[in-house]
């Protein structure tokens, strides 16, 4: 009965560990509370359309409540109908812009899918890059990437968001050291 209940137990998580696959850097990045993080534009390599405005709206949330108090978001003028979107701005436009606005870091990603699977259940189904350039040297100092698939009952947002938490475990906010007490 034991070998039974170790081979269901091993199973399912098997099972569980097929829902989500996320690869997180060896090293983490520590980024000071104090610091200004630049978010760029998202790029949509899926078919689902605005699905990088989603992606980079939660990432923003999740950024401000992992303790960033200055994050800066590039303007983009909103557009429901399509043929009325602007073109997208280059990498260099970005960075400059992040560089003008004194941001230390820049945060840009690329959503690769973002749906609802077809099939009996529709499972939502999830996958992006997340990369962190530093401003002061211009080269990318970390990376995550992953994808997550969850059951048919869940909202796409929902998968979406923790796969977008769970890359971003590897940023860690430090916050500023305590001033010493002026002595009287």
């Amino acid at each position: 009965m034991n070998r039974f209940r170790i081979w269901i137990a091993a199973g399912m998580s098997l099972l569980l560990a097929a829902c989500a696959t996320t690869a997180l850097p060896t090293q983490g990045l520590q980024i000071p509370a104090q610091d200004k993080l630049a978010v760029l534009p998202f790029a949509n390599a899926t078919e689902a359309p605005q699905a990088q405005d989603r992606a980079q709206a939660i990432t923003v949330a999740l950024l401000r409540q992992k303790g960033l108090s200055t994050v800066v978001v590039y303007p983009q003028a909103p557009s429901d109908n399509p043929l009325e979107a602007q073109p997208s701005p280059t990498g260099a436009q970005t960075l400059d812009w992040a560089r003008a606005q004194g941001a230390s870091y820049a945060l840009s990603g690329t959503v690769t899918e973002w749906r609802y699977k077809t099939g009996v259940d529709s499972e939502p189904a999830v996958g992006l890059t997340l990369q962190v350039t530093d401003m002061r040297s211009g080269r990318v100092v970390w990376s995550a990437t992953g994808g997550r698939s969850g059951w048919g009952y869940q909202a796409l947002a929902a998968v979406g968001q923790a796969q977008i938490a769970d890359l971003l475990r590897g940023l860690h906010v430090v916050a500023a050291p305590a001033k010493p007490a002026a002595k009287p």
